[in-house]
């Protein structure tokens, strides 16, 4: 990195690199590193609803995958997000760390997650967390709390579980619903940003065409290019 009289944070690399995917990746691990709170993971998920309204929520970056080039999250795909995604099959992610004067954007198509992963994911969760996931019709309307905890704990006893022995973290069978798993956004764009205090900031973005293979996306070329602040 070359000095800089603007800012003494570091910046991005004078010569870009052809692929930003590990740039990024190094991101979010030094925002894990350095512990940045409340969740260094979390990254705003902007989608379109069905009725063409936009809509933006923060959701936890599981997985980022360099090759081919995607990130992964886990949802109830009964949600908002989940329909607003079979409508409108594009997403936008942000990453913002305030403390580290860093912000990152990607934005392309999305899939969903393979079975494996989403089994995988699932099965690693607390098992409160698991029985939630059948308890919980995400985003429907609920009448209070209380009716809500209500349904959590019918849902819980009609599996035969213990509450207590859940909360506690216990071993318990369950098994991950059909509506429950991962999605993958498709890196198409990607905009890294390094903050400047007086405003000069330093901004870059990679583009690349993608093509579908499969179940999901075998990506060309990237292009890259400085973008001013």
């Amino acid at each position: 990195m070359s000095a800089d009289p603007f800012t003494t944070h570091e910046l991005l690399p004078e010569s870009l690199p052809a692929d930003p995917m590990p740039l990024l990746n190094g991101w979010v691990e030094h925002a894990k590193a350095e512990k940045v709170q409340p969740n260094p993971t979390a990254m705003t998920l902007c989608t379109v609803d069905p009725d063409g309204m936009p809509s933006g929520r923060v959701v936890l970056c599981r997985a980022i995958v360099e090759d081919p080039g995607f990130l992964r999250f886990y949802t109830n795909k009964n949600s908002q997000k989940g329909r607003a995604l079979r409508a409108h099959p594009h997403a936008s992610v942000v990453f913002h760390w305030d403390a580290l004067d860093r912000q990152v954007r990607v934005s392309g198509p999305v899939t969903d997650a393979t079975e494996q992963e989403s089994d995988d994911y699932f099965n690693a969760r607390h098992p409160m967390s698991r029985a939630g996931a059948w308890a919980s019709q995400q985003s429907e309307p609920i009448g209070s709390r209380d009716e809500m905890l209500s349904q959590v704990m019918g849902t819980v006893l009609d599996m035969g579980l213990d509450f207590d022995q859940l909360q506690d973290g216990g071993e318990a069978k369950i098994e991950r619903p059909a509506h429950w798993g991962g999605f993958r956004v498709w890196a198409q764009r990607v905009e890294l940003w390094a903050g400047s205090p007086v405003r000069i900031h330093d901004r870059a973005e990679w583009r690349r065409e993608l093509t579908p293979e499969g179940e999901g996306f075998v990506g060309g070329p990237w292009t890259s290019t400085r973008l001013q602040p």
